[in-house]
């Protein structure tokens, strides 16, 4: 499954990360897509790139199947496992905008500079149940967009498509985003503040050390416990100002609902692990990643486009953070 979070520095540029967790990883690499490729849609006419756009992606044939991606304008979006509740519309929808379900990440940050312009195109899109070729399948996801403002969850289900305003800037996977935010409610007397003595009858109760505050906070790998414990530490994380705290405390917090091999069995019986954490910064045009098998950070950049030629997706060379 996945966990995703977005949050903004001291001086209110974003970051988006995500955990992408299952039990394999699908040869996945980053990549930089320069302004101005040519992009082929399925639905669509096609279009060259209005913005710069890096992340994690299938490489397919030269196209970047984005798991999630950030754009030069700060614009990010994330796709999440959504099975049993994404279902997308089985071919185009005359009148709508119709985007297959492997191109949405693209198109987002290929073409939009805000989430505010996102929102608006996505009241008349559809989502389409369209492979990127033959013997690929259809991932069914929903989605997380955010900028410097805000961000907002993207669910196609049977009853169509729905855009919600995510006040936590949390995503996990299902079920769908409004039971999640009902369930936060359950943990509203969650805290992080250091715990008082309390008094029973006669009795002086001191508290051991921080954390009480947390006590029920779940720490499972099921998805409606990720999403608690996500939005937990997102919300009580102090804000910060440099670059490299901004993504230790990606990195950190992300680990904090990290899945480790051993602890949970999908239905074929592998273990689903986290198998990379990547965090796009609006601030510098990085995008920050690490593996399961070499948890040390590296990243590469959108500076590495300059000048590129559009024909072609950049492979990057990975720096140490």
């Amino acid at each position: 499954m996945c966990t995703s979070i977005r949050f903004t520095d001291n001086s209110g540029h974003m970051y988006l990360g995500r955990n992408l967790d299952w039990s394999f990883d699908y040869g996945q690499q980053v990549r930089v897509m320069p302004r101005g490729f040519h992009i082929p849609y399925s639905f669509i006419d096609d279009a060259s790139a209005a913005h710069a756009v890096i992340g994690m992606c299938i490489d397919y044939k030269n196209y970047p199947m984005f798991f999630d991606c950030g754009n030069d304008a700060g614009l990010a979006v994330a796709g999440l496992n959504f099975p049993g509740y994404a279902e997308y519309a089985e071919g185009p929808v005359d009148g709508k905008t119709n985007i297959a379900a492997y191109e949405f990440p693209l198109w987002v940050a290929a073409t939009f500079s805000t989430v505010d312009e996102a929102e608006a195109a996505l009241r008349d899109t559809v989502i389409v149940a369209k492979s990127a070729g033959e013997g690929l399948g259809v991932s069914l996801l929903h989605w997380i967009i955010g900028d410097s403002q805000r961000s907002i969850v993207v669910e196609m289900m049977a009853d169509g498509l729905h855009v919600y305003d995510d006040p936590v800037d949390t995503l996990a996977n299902q079920p769908t985003f409004p039971w999640h935010m009902e369930n936060l409610r359950t943990y509203i007397t969650a805290t992080s503040d250091f715990p008082q003595t309390a008094t029973w009858r006669a009795a002086e109760l001191k508290p051991y050390g921080a954390g009480a505050g947390m006590r029920g906070i779940p720490g499972d790998c099921y998805s409606p416990s990720r999403f608690v414990k996500a939005a937990y530490l997102n919300a009580n994380y102090p804000q910060k100002g440099s670059e490299a705290e901004n993504v230790v405390r990606m990195f950190r917090s992300l680990e904090g609902v990290a899945m480790i091999e051993g602890a949970s069995k999908m239905g074929d019986g592998k273990f689903e692990k986290t198998i990379y954490t990547g965090c796009f910064s609006a601030r510098t045009g990085n995008y920050y990643y690490a593996t399961y098998d070499d948890p040390s950070i590296r990243y590469v950049s959108l500076m590495d486009a300059e000048g590129a030629s559009p024909d072609r997706l950049v492979v990057p060379e990975p720096r140490r953070s």
